[in-house]
């Protein structure tokens, strides 16, 4: 049957050692799974995870130039690791969970962080501060039939060379196969979907010219460069 209008392209990644593309269907992201970023952003202790959705069209595949984004003054980067479905369903069992998952990738969640804010102090939702054009640059994915279930190795972002952001994947305080399942709880997870793992500590602000650049060991790198606003 034919549409409407012309039907726009599927969001979708590279697969490391593939010509296949990966087509997204959703973006999950978990906010503070990391011990010293909750701490930074004001939390304490092993909180019940909370989660936030991007347009898959927010994708930036491999990176490279984003733009800085209208109507922010305070515009921060979130380097996480990726996890990409390749299987879904309901009420998944944490035990399980790994048998769902494609592959890894290393992400940015860029976010308007004075929108954010904004929507948290005046009780209205956030989207504004987290979904917008070109908010989550990622990286090929790994296939986990490569690399297993990443669970330890050094997490670490640049930005101008600089150091910003360094912790280790077991300082999650919610596991991947954790984070799955309690997400299938809540929704029909599909292939397609990916999850945002959350970001370590350090999170901070960018400006036009900077150049960032994420590390996940064993999984990949991501490199981006913020150019001016279109």
């Amino acid at each position: 049957m034919p549409y409407a209008i012309p039907l726009w392209t599927p969001p979708s990644l590279p697969v490391v050692g593939s010509s296949d593309l990966f087509p997204v269907r959703r973006i999950f992201c978990v906010g503070r799974n990391y011990v010293e970023h909750q701490k930074e952003m004001g939390g304490d202790g092993r909180e019940a995870p909370f989660f936030f959705i991007k347009s898959a069209h927010s994708l930036v595949a491999l990176g490279g130039a984003v733009h800085y984004p209208a109507k922010t003054a305070n515009y921060h980067y979130e380097t996480e690791m990726v996890v990409a479905l390749a299987k879904g369903g309901r009420r998944i069992d944490a035990k399980k969970a790994n048998d769902l998952v494609f592959g890894y990738g290393v992400g940015l969640d860029m976010t308007r962080r004075d929108l954010q804010q904004w929507g948290k102090d005046h009780g209205r939702p956030w989207d504004f501060g987290k979904d917008f054009d070109e908010a989550a640059p990622c990286s090929a994915l790994t296939p986990a039939a490569r690399i297993g279930h990443p669970s330890k190795g050094a997490i670490v972002l640049s930005v101008n060379g600089k150091e910003r952001q360094r912790a280790d994947l077991s300082d999650m305080i919610w596991s991947v196969p954790e984070q799955i399942a309690y997400l299938s709880e809540y929704y029909t997870l599909e292939p397609g979907d990916l999850i945002f793992s959350g970001t370590p500590a350090g999170v901070g602000p960018v400006k036009p010219g900077d150049e960032l650049e994420a590390h996940i060991d064993g999984v990949g790198e991501l490199k981006v460069k913020v150019v001016p606003a279109l």
